[in-house]
């Protein structure tokens, strides 16, 4: 092979391999939605007015986030969401902070009859957060809060 087939042929190769590896580079910075700050609150009704649950996290992604999906479930029972079930549970309300951060907020109202009726103890959060590019990140214990005895 001749001096003027291989060095072209080298540099060729270099090329090739340095677009291959920016792609792949670029394929790698993308992120997963990430949660963060997640509480949770409860607050037993009284005097007449309704109780409520509260869960709010920071939530981002750098395409945006699409939305956040929450389930709030006793410790007692023993249940084990996963992300697939996730998809169909209550929205929260998420309102942008920044491009990519979002505020969400998910609540629930409890009567005093509804309130009588819940397990005492450890409550938990399960989240599922998708970001506008697709991407989902589950986390199975957001938060958790306790509904007093």
């Amino acid at each position: 092979m001749s001096k003027r087939v291989l060095v072209p042929s080298l540099i060729g190769t270099a090329v090739l391999g340095g677009v291959a590896a920016g792609g792949l580079a670029m394929a790698s910075t993308a992120t997963e939605p990430a949660l963060e700050n997640g509480s949770a609150r409860y607050v037993a009704p009284s005097g007449g007015s309704t109780g409520s649950f509260t869960f709010t996290a920071d939530v981002s992604d750098d395409s945006g986030v699409r939305g956040l999906e929450a389930l709030v479930w006793p410790a007692s029972s023993k249940l084990d969401p996963t992300a697939a079930e996730l998809r169909h549970a209550d929205s929260a309300t998420c309102r942008s902070t920044t491009a990519g951060t979002s505020r969400c907020t998910y609540t629930l109202k409890a009567t005093t009859e509804e309130a009588a009726g819940l397990d005492r103890g450890t409550w938990y959060v399960s989240a599922l957060v998708t970001a506008e590019d697709g991407g989902t990140t589950f986390v199975s214990r957001a938060a958790a809060f306790d509904v007093p005895r």
